[in-house]
C-alpha cells in the first residue's frame, strides 16, 4: 500500500471531517466538541500547508493556522495533525509534519507551535521527533466538557531564518 502525501482539495473536506471527529471522540486532540463547516474551517487555516495522507483511503491530514494577526508574527503558524484511528502508528503522522515543515519553510514560516494536551503522548513524541521542544505549560488553560485541562506548548524554530 503505497501513501501519497498531497495538497488538500476543498472536496476532501468531508473526509478530513471525519478524521476529525475522531480527534474530537478521543477528547485529547482538541478543546473542540464539534467540526466546523467547510466554510468556517476554511477560514481559520492558512491557505499554504493543506496536506492530506491518502491511499485507497484518507489516513490524515496537517495544517497550519495563523497565531496572529500581527505583522510581526507572520512566520508563525500552529500546526495541527490527525491520523485516522486506523492509521496510527504507520508513521502517517510523521510524513504528514515532515511535509508541513518543509512547506512552511519554503513559504517564509519560521516558527512552528504546537499546543498538545500532556495526555496525548503519540503526538507529543511525534513532534519532539521532528525537532519540536517544550516552551511552557499552560497550567487549566481551559475546558473541555467541564474538565479543566492543561496543554503543554511546543515550538519548531527553522534553522532556515
Amino acid at each position: 500500500m503505497t501513501t501519497t502525501i498531497r495538497t488538500m482539495l476543498s472536496s476532501d473536506w468531508n473526509e478530513v471531517k471525519n478524521i476529525y471527529l475522531e480527534g474530537i471522540a478521543t477528547q485529547n486532540a482538541t478543546f473542540q466538541t464539534a467540526a466546523p463547516k467547510w466554510h468556517e474551517w476554511d477560514k481559520t487555516h492558512l491557505t499554504i500547508c493543506r496536506f492530506v495522507a491518502t491511499s485507497t483511503q484518507m489516513m490524515g491530514r496537517a495544517m497550519l493556522s495563523p497565531i496572529s494577526n500581527r505583522c510581526v508574527y507572520s512566520g508563525v503558524a500552529e500546526v495541527s495533525v490527525y491520523v485516522s484511528k486506523y492509521n496510527q502508528n504507520q508513521g502517517i503522522g510523521s510524513l504528514l509534519l515532515s511535509k508541513v515543515i518543509s512547506e512552511s519553510e519554503k513559504n517564509k514560516i519560521w516558527t512552528l507551535e504546537a499546543g498538545i494536551f500532556p495526555e496525548n503522548s503519540a503526538s507529543l513524541i511525534l513532534h519532539k521527533k521532528l525537532g519540536f521542544r517544550e516552551i511552557g505549560f499552560r497550567e487549566k488553560l481551559g475546558q473541555l466538557n467541564g474538565v479543566w485541562r492543561d496543554v503543554i506548548l511546543l515550538e519548531r524554530r527553522s534553522k532556515l531564518f
